[in-house]
């Protein structure tokens, strides 16, 4: 049996990287939630407020043979725009920013890097991707998970997921499980 590791991640809607990265080779699981704020257990409607400081995230499980956690970063930095603050396309406010929440200090070092390379190479100008260590991950309320897949019709996910989905598919298709 094999050992998991786990990413944290947040880049605007939980539910925009909800699906894409429950579908990479390698991820066994994807759970939506919050963290980086100062209220324990929040509700999605007092996090929605903006007053708690939390962040929407993922918390990806993943087999770092089947996936290695610079593979999940370079997918994360392409599924949403690391340099607008507190904003990912119609969704603002700082629940909305784009954060990593390091579980130890290789994954710090790890995004670090990452981050320093794909700002060298010009790819993109002013990340502004905070870099925090985890602290606690809240679960969301079982209605956001799979949310995606529970709910394909939604407007808001033909919209802002679909192509997220297929940028995936283009992009990382070799990355991609199959159905």
């Amino acid at each position: 049996m094999s050992v998991t590791e786990t990413a944290t991640l947040a880049g605007g809607c939980f539910w925009c990287l909800e699906e894409p990265f429950k579908n990479l080779r390698g991820v066994q699981s994807v759970s939506s939630g919050y963290t980086g704020g100062h209220v324990d257990d929040p509700s999605y409607e007092a996090v929605c407020e903006g007053t708690t400081g939390h962040a929407e995230a993922i918390q990806v499980v993943y087999d770092p043979d089947g996936i290695s956690y610079e593979e999940l970063l370079e997918v994360f930095f392409a599924l949403h725009d690391p340099t607008t603050l507190n904003r990912q396309g119609p969704d603002v406010g700082s629940q909305y920013r784009s954060a990593v929440f390091y579980h130890d200090d290789e994954q710090r070092a790890a995004v670090e890097a990452y981050v320093d390379e794909i700002e060298r190479s010009g790819e993109y100008e002013g990340i502004v991707t905070e870099i925090e260590p985890l602290e606690t991950f809240w679960e969301a309320e079982e209605y956001h998970q799979d949310y995606y897949e529970k709910n394909p019709e939604n407007a808001y996910c033909r919209v802002n997921i679909g192509p997220k989905m297929q940028k995936v598919r283009e992009k990382f298709g070799e990355k991609v499980a199959e159905d």
